[in-house]
C-alpha cells in the first residue's frame, strides 16, 4: 500500500497538479494586491472616491458608521460592495490567466501534427445502391 502510494504521489499529473496549486496560491495574493493597492483607487477615482467594499445595506434597525461598526455590533448587513469587489477581483484574475496562458501558447513550439493514413471509407451510397438493384435483377 505504501508503495502504490509513492507510486500515485510520483507521477506527473500528481506533481503538476500540487505545483499548479501552491503558485495558484501566490498568485492569488499578487492579483488580490493589484486589484486592492492599483485597480480600486484607479475606479474610486472615476467614481468620486467610493469604496466598494463599504457599501451595505442595513437589515434590521439602528446606525453604523461603517458595515464593520456594524458587523462588530452584530447587526445583519447585506454587504453587496464585497460582492462587487469579488467580482472585479475575479474579473481581473480571469483576464491575467487568459493572458498568461495565451503568452504560454504562444512561446510553446507546435508539436508536429502526424498525419494519420485516411481510413478507407468504404464503399460509397451509389455502389451499395447499385449492388442491391444487381442483386434484384439476379432474382
Amino acid at each position: 500500500m505504501l508503495q502504490e502510494f509513492k507510486d500515485f504521489i510520483a507521477k506527473g499529473n500528481v506533481m503538476d497538479m500540487a505545483v499548479g496549486i501552491i503558485i495558484g496560491a501566490a498568485f492569488t495574493a499578487i492579483v488580490g494586491s493589484l486589484v486592492s493597492d492599483l485597480i480600486n483607487p484607479i475606479i474610486s477615482l472615476f467614481l468620486g472616491g467610493v469604496d466598494f467594499s463599504g457599501l451595505y445595506v442595513l437589515l434590521g434597525s439602528g446606525e453604523y458608521a461603517s458595515i464593520a461598526a456594524a458587523e462588530e455590533a452584530g447587526a445583519a448587513v447585506f454587504a453587496y460592495g464585497r460582492f462587487i469587489m469579488a467580482v472585479i477581483n475575479f474579473l481581473i484574475i480571469a483576464w491575467v490567466v487568459f493572458m498568461l496562458v495565451k503568452a504560454v501558447n504562444r512561446a510553446k513550439p507546435e508539436a508536429e501534427v502526424e498525419e494519420a493514413p485516411a481510413a478507407d471509407p468504404g464503399p460509397s451510397e451509389l455502389d451499395i445502391l447499385i449492388e442491391i438493384r444487381d442483386s434484384l435483377k439476379n432474382k
